[in-house]
């Protein structure tokens, strides 16, 4: 009897990057495994150690995927240097990976090979992309690269006095600075990483300190990675200070699929403290849709590198919850720093790099420190709602009232036929607004979509929102 032809399921059509939230770890900061790899921990002091590891994120990946975030990124995990440094007036160790010893060997630390690969396959076992974050410019202090007479002249260095001044010689914050113009070190450098992105089975690279590293290099590690990565195999950049504009160089010549967007955070924050005119924060929204097509921009709240928006917002977390609905309302891919969504208070460095808030979770090494859980669950939804509604990440953007404390905004993805508006109120009493009523719902009726509560079609939109509220409104089903 023959027997029936298997049926295979079409492959599902990868998301869209632009679709994407990502969440970004410190590993070391975030969850404690396994106790056996713990060097030189010492949880009280911000330089040191605090036990992080593969194997307590792996174990923690629900904590992102109950979230609704779908790509992670992590910090490097090679082997960094062994001693510390103390120019920052307290003992300063490499927990945060960016110091390497040797690209060839993980940090052990941090957990193994099998380890790694462990995070990465549960991580896409829930639907989450996983991007390794790697360095091409420096290596840590005093690193064992400066010392061999085999690589010594590689870099350049302040104990050599071969530190230029310009942004691909100079020595980035005094650390040695890898001659990647030359073809053996570039050689070795993208061997090592690939290597790494091959082997872990990651889905792209975040890469620190792109402008300090010329663009042949950047052009030759993007020919690269598509032919020994994969074609789809996604790159996003950091470039200092980048926007869309200083960032079009590398989008320019395909050098980067995306690049952090440094301006979003300090332009919501004003907006949001009265410092800005509504009109012009409108107008910088919608410059970021003037990105070159095809390639995207970042944009985050807080980081390891800069006080995080809670910080800067003095604790004050209506605003920030207004913050977080303006970065997921709006284009491009919002990148979330661990535990600023249940309220972690960040700080000027080396307080943004605490520890990741468990609550009376028992997960070390932040148990025991508090977490708003109604601020989780607000990004919840929010998340929920940039998922389900396309106008939100991929969208157009229309301002239909840009003056006075009460901002509306028009997202619309016309391939979906998706429409939704936005209404922030940064004033401290209750205010109305009224626009047209969005041609896309037609005369349909329209829904709060983060309260409930509906709205009935007319002429115009007629909306009241509280003091330091927002509203989402989108067509009723």
């Amino acid at each position: 009897m023959a027997q029936p032809e298997r049926v295979v399921a079409p492959a599902v059509a990868p998301r869209p990057w632009s679709d994407e939230v990502l969440y970004f770890v410190v590993v070391d900061r975030f969850a404690d495994g396994d106790a056996t790899n713990n060097l030189q921990v010492d949880v009280k002091a911000p330089g040191t150690f605090h036990g992080g590891d593969f194997k307590g994120l792996r174990e923690q990946l629900d904590e992102l995927s109950s979230l609704g975030v779908t790509a992670l990124w992590i910090t490097p995990v090679v082997k960094n240097i062994d001693g510390f440094v103390t120019g920052a007036g307290f003992p300063d160790w490499g927990y945060h990976g960016y110091w390497a010893e040797d690209f060839h060997q993980l940090d052990p630390r941090f957990g193994s090979e099998q380890e790694l690969k462990a995070l990465v396959d549960a991580a896409h076992q829930r639907g989450i992309r996983v991007l390794l974050d790697v360095v091409y410019n420096h290596p840590g202090y005093n690193s064992h690269y400066l010392k061999d007479p085999q690589t010594s002249g590689w870099l350049r260095s302040e104990e050599q006095g071969t530190c230029g001044q310009d942004d691909v010689t100079s020595c980035v914050s005094g650390l040695p600075d890898f001659k990647t113009e030359r073809p053996e070190v570039a050689s070795y450098l993208l061997d090592a990483q690939l290597a790494w992105g091959k082997r872990s089975g990651v889905d792209g690279f975040r890469l620190d300190t792109v402008k300090h590293v010329d663009h042949p290099f950047w052009r030759e590690h993007r020919r690269r990675t598509r032919e020994e990565l994969g074609p789809d195999f996604f790159l996003l950049g950091e470039v200092w200070g980048g926007d869309r504009e200083s960032l079009d160089p590398w989008f320019s010549g395909d050098e980067l699929d995306a690049g952090f967007d440094f301006s979003f955070q300090g332009s919501a924050l004003a907006w949001l403290q009265g410092r800005g005119r509504t009109v012009a924060f409108d107008a910088y929204l919608r410059s970021r849709h003037k990105v070159r097509k095809g390639y995207l921009l970042s944009h985050f709240l807080s980081s390891h590198d800069v006080p995080g928006a809670l910080f800067q917002l003095s604790g004050d977390k209506a605003r920030f919850r207004l913050a977080a609905l303006l970065q997921l309302t709006t284009t491009g891919m919002p990148a979330i720093y661990y535990g600023e969504e249940v309220g972690r208070p960040g700080g000027d460095w080396p307080a943004n790099r605490g520890d990741m808030p468990w609550g009376e979770r028992h997960v070390a090494p932040g148990a025991g420190l508090p977490r708003d859980e109604s601020l989780r669950q607000f990004y919840q939804k929010l998340i929920a709602l940039r998922r389900a509604h396309p106008a939100l990440s991929r969208g157009s953007h229309k301002g239909l009232a840009t003056e006075g404390d009460v901002y509306t905004f028009l997202r619309h993805d016309s391939e979906s036929g998706d429409a939704v508006v936005v209404v922030v109120n940064r004033g401290d009493k209750k205010a109305s607004v009224s626009v047209p009523w969005p041609e896309a719902w037609g005369g349909a009726a329209a829904r709060d979509l983060l309260d409930g509560g509906g709205l009935e079609p007319g002429p115009t939109l007629e909306i009241t929102v509280e003091a330091l509220s927002a509203r989402i409104l989108g067509r009723a089903l």
